[in-house]
C-alpha cells in the first residue's frame, strides 16, 4: 500500500522565529513550500499577480514588479484596501500551495511543510495532517520585530491586531516548540517532531472546543 504524503503546517506569528524553523526543517531534509516566497514570485516580473493588483491599485507597479513598499503604503491602516488585495493574492498563493502538495505526492515524499503566517487564520490548518506553532514570550517578540529596518510600535500593533493571538495557535497546534530558548532547543524541538511523525504518523487530531473554533 501507498504511504500518501503528510503534510506538516508550520507557522507563528511575527518575531516568533518561524522562518528559523522553516529552515532547520529543510536541513533536516524535508521538502518546505514557504507562502511568503510564493508572493514575493507573484509579486515578481511576470508574476501572476502583478497586473491585478495594478489594476486594483493603480502606480504600486515599477519594473514589471509590484513595489510592496508603496503597496504597503496603500493598504496599511485600511482595512478595505487589505481585503480588496488578499482576495486577489490568497487565490493565487492556494494554487500553488495545492500544486506543491500534487508534487510531493507524486514523489512520494514521506513528510512536506506548508509554512505559512496565517496558517490558522485563514484556516489552512484544517488541510494539514499536523501543525506546529513557533512561540516566544510576547517581550522577546517585540524586541526582535522592533529590530527590524522601518518598524514601529504603531506598524507591529496593526500586525498583531491582525494575527490571531499566540496562546489562541499554541492551544489549537498539535505541537508547539518555544524559540525563545535558544537555537539548539528549537532544532531538538523540531527533530523530536519530525522523529514522532516518522515513527508513528500524524497525532490523532484533538477535538477544538467551539468557542475557539470562532477564532480559527
Amino acid at each position: 500500500m501507498t504511504r500518501r504524503t503528510i503534510i506538516l503546517g508550520l507557522t507563528g506569528s511575527i518575531g516568533m522565529g518561524k522562518s528559523t524553523a522553516s529552515a532547520m526543517l529543510c536541513r533536516m531534509g524535508l521538502p518546505v513550500h514557504d507562502a511568503d516566497a510564493a508572493v514575493h514570485a507573484l509579486f515578481a516580473p511576470g508574476g501572476d499577480a502583478v497586473a491585478p493588483v495594478e489594476a486594483a491599485f493603480p502606480g504600486v507597479v515599477r519594473d514589471g514588479a509590484v513595489d510592496r513598499t508603496e503597496l504597503g503604503k496603500r493598504v496599511f491602516g485600511d482595512d478595505a484596501a487589505l481585503k480588496r488585495l488578499e482576495s486577489i493574492v490568497h487565490p493565487l498563493v492556494r494554487r500553488k500551495d495545492v500544486d506543491f502538495r500534487r508534487r510531493m505526492a507524486r514523489r512520494r515524499v514521506p513528510i512536506a511543510v506548508l509554512d505559512v503566517p496565517l496558517l490558522f487564520e485563514g484556516g489552512g490548518w484544517r488541510n494539514c495532517d499536523a501543525t506546529v506553532v513557533i512561540s516566544a514570550p510576547a517581550f522577546l517578540q517585540a524586541a526582535r520585530v522592533m529590530a527590524r529596518p522601518g518598524m514601529t510600535a504603531r506598524r507591529l500593533a496593526d500586525i498583531r491586531a491582525r494575527q490571531m493571538e499566540d496562546w489562541l495557535k499554541r492551544r489549537l497546534a498539535d505541537y508547539v516548540v518555544p524559540s525563545g530558548l535558544g537555537r539548539h532547543a528549537t532544532w531538538m524541538g523540531l527533530r523530536a517532531i519530525v522523529r514522532d511523525i516518522r515513527r508513528n504518523g500524524p497525532p490523532r487530531r484533538r477535538p477544538v472546543p467551539r468557542h475557539l473554533l470562532r477564532h480559527a
